[in-house]
């Protein structure tokens, strides 16, 4: 793993801005791509004096939220079978999309809001949810506020680590232990809102 951040770093440096906007577009449109990992190596360099946060953190939301949406136009406006014909070769299998399909069907919004934290659901977001006929109003509130939680948790946490460098490479080896209880953290407390406002609907005459 510290391996390979010593290799990406590199490009981040030289790319900046507008390659870190291309990764996280790219990735949204279901590109496998190392999308989550080039904004933590971006917010530790800030955190060094390198880079700007406010500036990644603005640039990341905004392709995260065009990347899902021009998905979401995509999925809406070709549909499952020619979006599996072409995106087999770059992992848009019919499995995969037939299960974030069938997952956004029964959560809707909660699910589209904590996508971004799940790697292949962050790649399929916005194309399932297109091709499944999700209300667009409904997936770019859902989808905006999902990707500011995501934006706005990884570029302050690695930022407050970036700036100790001796303890960024701890912060890095234990990334995926720290994912899981922040996600789930993240994930039970949108569900809660989306029961609370259910439930609100419910009785409202």
């Amino acid at each position: 793993m510290l391996l390979l951040l010593s290799q990406i770093e590199p490009l981040v440096r030289h790319f900046g801005l507008p390659g870190l906007f291309i990764d996280v577009f790219l990735e949204a449109l279901g590109l496998p791509l190392p999308g989550e990992t080039l904004i933590i190596i971006a917010s530790g360099l800030a955190g060094m004096g390198q880079l700007n946060i406010y500036a990644i953190a603005v640039t990341v939301f905004i392709a995260a939220v065009a990347g899902d949406n021009v998905g979401y136009l995509i999925g809406r406006k070709l549909g499952r079978p020619l979006i599996v014909r072409y995106g087999a070769r770059f992992g848009v299998t019919q499995e995969r999309l037939a299960k974030v399909e069938d997952l956004i069907q029964k959560r809707g919004p909660l699910l589209v809001a904590s996508a971004r934290f799940f790697v292949v659901l962050r790649q399929l977001n916005g194309i399932a949810a297109g091709s499944a006929g999700m209300h667009w109003l409904k997936f770019l509130v859902a989808n905006a506020i999902g990707a500011a939680l995501w934006v706005g948790f990884w570029t302050t946490l690695a930022f407050h680590f970036g700036k100790d460098a001796s303890v960024l490479p701890h912060f890095f080896r234990h990334l995926s232990v720290i994912a899981l209880f922040v996600v789930g953290a993240i994930v039970f407390l949108l569900a809660i809102g989306w029961f609370l406002m259910r439930r609100h609907n419910r009785t409202d005459p």
